[in-house]
């Protein structure tokens, strides 16, 4: 009976994170404040004709703290030149950054923002993935929330847009790692770099900052460029937090089995630095998730009552986690926690997937931005 106290053990940690993070994630409470022409908006995009004009849209019906919105076309080869082209003649606040081959040493995603930050002229630079969608005064609040609590970094977790099946059944998975694995509320009281957090869709920097700890370049070969960069900010002394984006910024990521499973393989999966930490955390997942409920309706023999709180305490994480998605009057396709309003979102791409025989979790050197989705 003890060893299955000790087997489950893990779930009463889960759980007490879980609820830690659903009380207590840091949120948005600044109210916004026009700036003018404080902030770049920086857009690397490639073979986004489904979701460069949304996203323009969203930025430019922001107030006049955006100064401009800088795009960078990474060599599409579908209708996006021309989509860009058609807004930049339109609005004079949209630019084309000129792309560049790729330098050797260098992910795709990571040297086109890299060139989006040597073009932009404003002091705040916030770089934005094409599927995301931001909120009204979106970039106003994030300015002056980061003035507020004096970072030169802000993240916002965008929500998750799902509307089918599978999206529904499979990417809560994503915030799911985050939301029951990582204390959010400690990085409010302490600088450890281990605590930085950014979600790659949304990322807010000072420039000043921005340059101080090298920016892309100093990330240059990392496929989770995002997060490398949060633990670089704090280990070089710059402060950073990742906020719940409620009513800032969504993101709908997949819109197909076909796109999960192959942005799970390019994404999910390199995220782990080493095979056995990717087949350790399904292991976990399996024996704190899955294991309770088979045990409770095949073995009998076992005394049950230890199985009967490692189900309660699974169930009353997988609730936390509906708790925190459900959003009275908000249409089930949304998936969001905490609690906030719909937005339109679409999908967030990364930097790159592994070259053919690369190691897993790093980057080959002739990545280029269309390989991680």
């Amino acid at each position: 009976m003890i060893w299955l106290f000790i087997l489950f053990s893990p779930l009463a940690i889960i759980l007490a994170v879980t609820l830690w993070n659903a009380v207590a994630w840091p949120k948005f409470t600044a109210a916004a404040r026009v700036r003018p022409g404080l902030v770049s908006v920086l857009i690397p995009a490639r073979n986004e004709e489904a979701n460069l004009a949304a996203c323009l849209d969203s930025v430019l019906r922001q107030d006049a703290t955006v100064g401009e919105a800088l795009v960078y076309d990474d060599h599409s080869t579908d209708a996006t030149p021309r989509i860009l082209a058609a807004y930049a003649a339109r609005d004079a606040r949209v630019r084309a950054v000129d792309p560049r081959p790729l330098p050797d040493g260098w992910c795709g995603k990571n040297f086109a923002c890299a060139r989006l930050a040597e073009e932009a002229r404003g002091a705040w630079l916030l770089f934005l993935d094409a599927d995301a969608r931001l909120d009204e005064e979106a970039v106003a609040r994030m300015v002056e929330e980061a003035g507020k609590r004096e970072v030169t970094l802000l993240s916002a977790w965008p929500s998750l847009t799902l509307v089918s099946f599978w999206e529904r059944a499979l990417m809560p998975m994503l915030n799911f790692v985050v939301f029951s694995l990582f204390p959010a509320p400690l990085s409010l009281v302490r600088d450890d770099a281990s605590l930085g957090l950014v979600h790659g869709a949304c990322i807010l920097v000072e420039r000043a900052g921005y340059q101080a700890v090298g920016g892309h370049a100093a990330v240059r070969d990392e496929i989770f460029e995002d997060q490398r960069l949060a633990h670089l900010w704090r280990a070089r002394g710059g402060r950073g937090l990742c906020l719940d984006g409620q009513g800032v910024v969504g993101v709908r990521m997949y819109i197909s089995l076909a796109g999960i499973w192959s942005g799970f393989q390019k994404n999910f999966f390199p995220a782990f630095r080493r095979e056995s930490s990717f087949w350790g955390f399904l292991l976990l997942h399996a024996t704190m998730f899955l294991a309770p409920f088979v045990m409770l309706v095949w073995i009998r023999a076992w005394p049950m009552w230890p199985i009967l709180i490692a189900v309660a305490c699974a169930l009353a994480v997988r609730a936390m986690l509906l708790y925190v998605s459900d959003i009275p009057g908000c249409p089930s396709c949304c998936t969001r926690w905490p609690k906030r309003s719909c937005s339109p979102s679409a999908s967030t791409h990364g930097c790159a997937a592994r070259a053919a025989g690369a190691s897993i979790g790093k980057a080959g050197d002739t990545l280029r931005f269309e390989d991680r989705e």
